[in-house]
């Protein structure tokens, strides 16, 4: 694949070269400058309530229009919670520990020489999202904080919101010592754009991309610049035996609907088969009652009268609505065979009490979180204790799971000496 070369008249050059300046500003800062910082940008979208939520309503409406479904508009929709929640994500991570202010581990080798591991900044992040608007706070300041400079391309159905809230955010930046080009957005929705921004190896030093599977595949096949890549969420949870069965239930329905377009929501359920007579109609009408569509094999059809038949896809794609596949499985064996088999490697819970059930789970579901009775919405950098997320990566290279500050790091060798030759 030829890497893109830039040129002045291209729109990523003047972005590039601005976040380079930027990032090279960032790297030099101290802690206390940049959190001033994140409280001015937390400031000012408290002041712009208005007019984020105007440019929102757009946003909102040009996707009716276009027919967008309900669980994108929802991903899509601002409204004064989500704002606040936006606030209260920057001033969390400005009371947040520095990564770039520490070293991983000191040590004096054999030749006497004092050598430290030193968190570093990335240098300038490109993002590459969808519909969700509170990814351009969140990315932003998780970025500023670890001394990184970000360009935004998020998707064109948000384009008015992601607009407003990078000219609030870089208001906030004019009187600190952060430069407003630490923030910028591509603004040209176009797919010839972000085919050249995947391929920016001289302006952008990594790239996240957060959305759906066609997206995060796209810059996979196409992308030159190094790719964090976060995965798309065909979560898992099994119900064992031994689980407690108003447990299961209310781990099911919280984990299902708690928030249906999000990546860490339930899509599939396994109930094992000795005790599915017993719990699966319990289940069944607590879903129901929640608005959700069952989708079943025909052991599962045969006990949920209103259930529709599974496919194949209804085991391999995110719903990311208010559906869920349900599945029967003849015991322990068989269910991790299937979460091995369909698992995006996201997020899996088992829902158990035998002690070596759970322990042989935990060992054996090779997962980015691997849950035991709990819910699978609690994979986020916030629910962790990160103070936020960049995203979920299901890879295992660099990062893996939540990604909160240390994950916006490298790091490097500080080798002191006194003189020596390596004789």
């Amino acid at each position: 694949m030829m890497k893109t070369v830039m040129t002045e008249e291209n729109v990523l050059y003047g972005l590039g070269k601005n976040a380079k300046k930027a990032a090279k500003v960032l790297r030099g800062l101290p802690a206390g400058e940049k959190n001033e910082a994140l409280l001015a940008m937390s400031a000012a979208i408290e002041k712009n309530h208005e007019k984020i939520l105007k440019a929102n309503a757009e946003d909102i409406q040009n996707g009716k229009d276009n027919g967008l479904t309900d669980a994108l508009i929802e991903r899509l929709t601002l409204n004064p919670d989500r704002l606040e929640g936006m606030q209260a994500g920057l001033k969390k991570m400005a009371g947040l520990e520095d990564p770039t202010s520490k070293s991983d581990a000191q040590w004096v080798n054999e030749a006497g020489l004092k050598i430290s591991k030193k968190r570093v900044p990335l240098g300038v992040i490109g993002i590459i999202y969808e519909s969700r608007p509170n990814v351009t706070a969140d990315a932003s300041g998780l970025c500023l904080k670890a001394g990184n400079a970000v360009i935004l391309r998020g998707g064109k159905e948000a384009l008015n919101s992601n607009a407003a809230l990078v000219e609030v955010l870089q208001e906030g930046l004019t009187g600190t010592n952060v430069p407003k080009e630490s923030i910028q957005l591509i603004k040209d929705p176009s797919r010839e754009l972000a085919t050249q921004f995947m391929q920016f190896n001289e302006g952008v030093d990594c790239l996240i991309p957060r959305g759906g599977a066609g997206l995060i595949q796209a810059v996979l096949k196409q992308a030159t610049v190094p790719v964090i890549e976060t995965g798309t969420g065909n979560c898992h949870m099994y119900v064992h035996a031994s689980a407690d069965m108003e447990m299961a239930s209310s781990l099911i329905v919280n984990a299902k609907t708690h928030r249906v377009s999000v990546c860490n929501a339930l899509e599939t359920l396994l109930v094992d088969e000795s005790v599915a007579k017993d719990m699966l109609p319990v289940f069944a009408k607590a879903l129901e009652e929640a608005g959700v569509t069952i989708h079943g094999d025909e052991k599962v059809c045969d006990i949920v009268e209103n259930a529709v038949s599974a496919g194949e896809s209804d085991y391999t794609d995110e719903y990311l609505g208010y559906d869920i596949a349900v599945k029967i499985v003849d015991g322990y064996e068989e269910a991790v065979g299937h979460i091995d088999e369909y698992s995006t490697g996201h997020s899996d819970a088992i829902v158990a009490t035998d002690y070596q059930v759970i322990q042989d789970f935990l060992n054996e579901v090779d997962s980015a979180a691997v849950y035991v009775n709990a819910s699978t919405r609690f994979s986020d950098g916030e629910m962790f204790g990160f103070g936020g997320e960049i995203g979920i990566s299901t890879q295992k290279l660099h990062a893996r799971g939540p990604m909160g500050l240390e994950a916006l790091t490298s790091y490097k060798y500080i080798v002191e000496g006194s003189g020596q030759i390596r004789e």
